[in-house]
This record gives C-alpha cells, structure tokens and sequence, in this order.
C-alpha cells in the first residue's frame, strides 16, 4: 500500500473487476465520508495509513469477504477509484482512463440523439406534406374564416393565453405527483412497523408540572398514525398498542420476526436540565451512529435509561456490525424525508422548530434488519411546546407527516 497526498494505491493479490468494487457515500451536518467496499480479505498485519487524500481514513474488514475503505473529511469531497488489474488507485482527481470513458459515453449518446432527431424530422416532413395537400384541397372554403381569425390572431397576440399556461403547469405537477404515488398493491405489500417508546412502569420524560407523560402521548400519536397508514393500504404492526413496557432488543427483534419494511419508534424529548427546558424546542429524526454532537448524546441517553440490561445485551461488536451494513444508509434517507414530510405537515397549521436529521447511538434501533429511526415529536420539557404535542389535532399533524414520510421514502426507494 502506497499514501500519500494525492493517491492512496492498494496491491492486491490478483486481478479484480469493476463488479467487486462499490462506494457510496454519507453525509452529515461535520463530516463527509466516501465509503468504498471491496471483495477481498486483509492480511493480518495490514497498515492504516495517518494521512493522505483525505483527513482520516479506515480500513477493516467489513464481513468474512468485503474490506471496507472509508475516507473522511470535514467537508464535502469525491474520491474517485481506478482499477489496474492488481492494483487500486483512489484519488480525488478523476483518472484519465476514466475520463476517456465517459467522453466515449458522451459521443455515443450525442450520435444516438442526432440519429433520433433525423427520424423526428422526416416524420414531422411527412405530415407537413400531408397536411399541405389538405390545406389545398381546403383552401377555397377557409378563405373567408381566415381572415376573421387573422383578426382575432392580432388581438390574442397583444396577450398571453394564461389559462393554457395554468393548464400545462396543473398537467405537469399532476403528472410529478402521479409518478410519486404507490400502487394500492404495492402498500399493500409494505409491512411498518410502529414503536411507541417507553410504557408500562417506564413512563419516560415528563413535562414540568409531572402532569404529561411522554409514554402515553406517543401512544396516541402511533395510533393515530397506524390509522393513516391503513388507510392508505400498508400493513401496520406496533411494537406495544397499550401501557405495557417492552424490552429494547424484543422491539427490533419483533420487527425482523415479522419481515418488516420499515421501524419507526416514537418518542418526546427532554432538556437535560431546567436550565434549558424553556430553550429547547423541536422535531428531530435520528438514524443509527455514533453520536456527533452534545444534543445527540442527551436525547440518546435520555431513552437508553429504559432498560440498561438490555444495554449489555448489545455489546460493541453488534453495533459495529450494524453500522457497517447498508442498512445505515437506507435510514439515514429515510430520516430525511420523515423530517421533511414532519415540518410540511406540522407547518401548516403550526410553528415549530427544526431540530435536524441527527446521528445518534440509540439502543432500541441497533439489531434491526430493515430502515429504522426516532422521531422525537418534540420536547416534553418545554413550557409551551409539551402543550402542542399533547393536543389531539397536533398529534393528527405529527400522524400525517409520519404517514407522508413513509409514503415519500417508498416513492423513492421501491
């Protein structure tokens, strides 16, 4: 292995192809990681180089046949491989080889696209000439109407026709949404499994004057939820569906028994002192990860108070495991929309703060086998925000952006 700041080359021990070469990337508010799977396996002794093309880079190996490469940076960058039989070259200049490539690509699809515009254009000659024989033929009877609707053309011409143009623009975002939209067989097919967090003698957060309890207020925004959900022709299943406490592992493990699509668990924020209750404020979505900020940490901790034996259930080579699944890249899109379709839906009727899509170690998504998150619908421990989110028709909001979320990321990703 030769690093260093420009190139980081890889020898291998016989020929690969393009086939056993994949990357992605991920993406968050501090860091920008280019993450490239290979089909090999790593010597036992194998260096990791301190510095290069990027400003930390990992190696390991992902399962008994993948070694994973992550590059990461503070800021967004593209690492670019090349394959040379033995050997890989990453840089973060796109190799020439490459670049002749995608020229190539670019000719061949210029030339198919001159090729489409001859046809289109010998057809359109066609009908020219049919249509001026009609013309023709019609001449003599369209003298008069002519010049009635040269007339006419004159004034028309002063002013655009806005009803055709508000007729193609309705024709076109019917045609976006149509395309955006499941087929009833297709949701039907879908299996979403809802969490409502806490329950039971573990009441989770609770609002200043101990009055609201963040267990039953999630309860009743997974029910109206599941309502929607229905409605619109998924299958939905809930971890609890009454005041019953469920063990961290049994809630995933539930959900992979079941085969299901996707795992949304439901919960309400806290600040982590008084002194911050009447600051903190908002929707978050948090997918699986290592924690990157304070606030993560807190909201995480928060709810891995719930069952702390569970905790060690779950040692760290099981959450390694998870995260260097693909699933985590699944979740992180489906945090996406889910905050998106949250803030459309909430909006429209109310305020509400913005608190992100966030990475957190959170317990109770670790083990699943399918696209999981955590919404925090909003904090509990906020004087005026704790009223919003105990209110039924806020809750109808909350249940509709769940909904909407779940509808955005199939459309996406089917």
């Amino acid at each position: 292995m030769l690093s260093d700041k420009n190139s980081l080359k890889i020898k291998l021990n016989r020929n690969i192809n393009e086939d056993e070469l994949k990357n992605f990337t991920l993406n968050s508010k501090d860091s920008w990681r280019n993450v490239y799977d290979i089909t090999g396996i790593l010597p036992s002794k194998f260096p990791i180089p301190q510095n290069g093309i990027s400003a930390k880079i990992r190696i390991a190996q992902k399962d008994p046949s993948t070694v994973r490469i992550v590059f990461e940076d503070a800021k967004k960058s593209q690492i670019y491989a090349q394959i040379d039989e033995k050997e890989i070259t990453f840089s973060k200049k796109l190799a020439q080889n490459t670049q002749k490539t995608e020229q190539k690509t670019e000719q061949k699809t210029e030339q198919k696209t001159e090729q489409n515009t001859k046809k289109t254009a010998k057809k359109v000659a066609s009908t020219e000439k049919t249509s001026e024989k009609t013309s023709e033929n019609k001449a003599e009877k369209t003298a008069k109407t002519q010049k009635e609707n040269t007339k006419n053309d004159k004034k028309i011409a002063k002013k655009p026709e806005p009803v055709n143009q508000k007729a193609m623009k309705i024709t076109a975002d019917t045609a976006t949404a149509a395309s955006n939209k499941l087929s009833k067989k297709q949701k039907a097919s879908k299996i979403i499994v809802l969490d409502p967090g806490h329950g039971g003698d573990d009441v989770g957060a609770l609002s200043q004057n101990k009055k609201l309890r963040e267990k039953d207020i999630v309860l009743n925004v997974s029910k109206k939820t599941a309502s929607l959900l229905k409605e619109r022709g998924y299958k939905v299943l809930f971890t609890r569906s009454n005041d019953r406490f469920i063990k961290l592992r049994s809630r995933t493990s539930f959900a992979n028994d079941k085969g299901a699509h996707l795992f949304i668990s439901i919960h309400a924020n806290a600040a982590p002192n008084k002194e911050k209750a009447k600051s903190m404020n908002g929707i978050e979505t948090f997918f699986l990860s290592p924690s990157r900020s304070e606030r993560s940490m807190n909201a995480a901790n928060l709810e891995n108070k719930a069952d702390t034996d569970e905790m060690n259930y779950f040692t760290k080579v099981s959450f390694l495991n998870f995260l260097n699944r693909e699933k985590i890249i699944a979740s992180n899109k489906l945090a996406i929309d889910m905050q998106a379709a949250l803030l459309k839906s909430v909006r429209a009727s109310y305020k509400v703060s913005d608190g992100g899509v966030r990475e957190a170690p959170f317990w109770v998504l670790v083990g699943a086998l399918m696209p999981a998150v955590l919404i925090e619908i909003g904090y509990i421990s906020h004087p005026d925000e704790s009223q919003k989110i105990a209110n039924s028709k806020y809750q109808d909001r909350l249940a509709k952006g769940i909904a909407d979320g779940v509808d955005e990321y199939f459309a996406k990703n089917l």
